[in-house]
């Protein structure tokens, strides 16, 4: 495991995909932190939190073939300033407008990139810097084969839906690809700086069979199985003619949300608030990645909304706490906006899912538009004393 500055992290929303009505998204510049670089990395370091996971972006950082980091660089430079260590993802979601997923040009398109970028940050790390090349491969190629999430991919539009011409996708298939590219960039990443380490980012997930329909259960294992293809991949446990080995599932990152349990065919929730009894604690979702894979892991995003958050955080850190005396090596412990974000959908409905809270005046006027959530700062000082990871 390569030396992370604190246990506890914080992540910076940076999904730069078009929604679902093609607008662009720019969630960095969103949320306010390009606006507000050294004061974000000041607040930050003051509140023990010296690890980020950033964006680099690379539908914002390459246009027509060029490339241009500059908005990154901008980042490497005030976390460095601050002591703050970066840990990049180089695609969250979006693509430079001339190249696709579903194209078999972009893998080679995307490790070109990813080597790239490598190379002009690895001057702001001391220590080996850690990618992840590309965020979440199980959720983006569910939701471009059953969603229309992102444009312009999906199932066939409605008849007089604006996105008629939306793009269809195998999951499979596209997972697939996906994983080569993530390969093929661990290669380039490698020749540019041979240092790095990689972080792989994916949500964890239990599904059930509805109470009246206890003989769903293999269909429920079935669907709860399709979490592991990813990483299976990219070990080279399946579809080995892509490439993958044992070498390249080096760090493992686990994200959790309340959403991410639920029923198979009705996909009705496990609702957390409610305290469905189904719910599968974090401590053995975790204990079952670990059984699998024997790699270090972080829990690389995590987070809830308004006032559900300090109650959430009590839960995961003390779920964390389970599985670190089972002997389950977590290293870290994202918390997964740390600053407010806004909808995908909707640049005006923030979900007030941060430590810290955006601040809207109207006014403009705010030095550091943001508010600290005190219940959940209150949460996060004594678990920071109680849990600081494997020893």
């Amino acid at each position: 495991m390569p030396p992370l500055n604190s246990f506890w992290m914080g992540g910076i929303e940076g999904a730069d995909h078009l929604n679902s009505q093609g607008v662009p998204l720019d969630m960095t510049r969103s949320c306010g932190h390009r606006a507000h670089l050294d004061e974000d990395f000041r607040h930050l370091a003051h509140w023990g939190l010296r690890t980020v996971r950033e964006s680099v972006g690379w539908r914002l950082c390459e246009r027509d073939g060029q490339v241009d980091l500059r908005p990154a660089l901008q980042i490497a430079e005030a976390a460095q300033r601050h002591g703050v260590q970066v840990l990049w993802t180089l695609m969250h979601y979006g693509t430079p407008p001339d190249i696709s997923l579903l194209d078999d040009r972009f893998p080679e398109r995307f490790a070109r990139f990813a080597g790239q970028a490598a190379a002009a940050l690895a001057p702001f790390s001391d220590t080996p810097p850690v990618y992840t090349p590309i965020n979440e491969i199980s959720f983006l190629s569910w939701a471009l084969a059953e969603t229309r999430m992102l444009h312009p991919y999906g199932p066939p539009a409605a008849t007089g839906d604006s996105l008629a011409g939306s793009t269809l996708a195998d999951g499979f298939s596209i997972k697939r690809r996906l994983v080569k590219a993530v390969l093929l960039a661990i290669d380039a990443i490698r020749e540019a700086d041979p240092r790095a380490r990689f972080l792989h980012v994916e949500p964890v997930v239990h599904v059930v069979p509805p109470a009246d329909q206890p003989e769903l259960q293999p269909l429920a294992d079935q669907v709860a199985s399709y979490q592991w293809q990813a990483w299976d991949m990219i070990a080279g446990r399946l579809a080995p003619e892509l490439g993958g080995s044992p070498a390249a599932l080096d760090l493992i990152g686990v994200n959790h949300y309340h959403n991410g349990q639920w029923e198979v065919v009705t996909e009705r929730r496990l609702h957390w608030h409610l305290r469905d009894p189904r719910r599968r604690p974090l401590s053995r979702l975790l204990y079952g990645v670990w059984r699998r894979y024997r790699r270090p892991i972080l829990i690389s995003e995590t987070s809830h909304i308004g006032v559900g958050r300090a109650e959430w955080l009590d839960e995961v850190a003390t779920e964390v706490q389970l599985a670190l005396a089972e002997g389950v090596p977590v290293h870290g412990l994202c918390l997964y906006p740390i600053f407010d974000r806004p909808d995908w959908e909707r640049e005006d409905h923030w979900h007030h899912s941060g430590l810290w809270d955006h601040c809207v005046t109207g006014s403009g006027s705010e030095p550091w538009p943001r508010r600290l959530d005190l219940a959940y700062a209150s949460a996060l000082a004594r678990w920071q004393v109680r849990l600081r990871g494997p020893h």
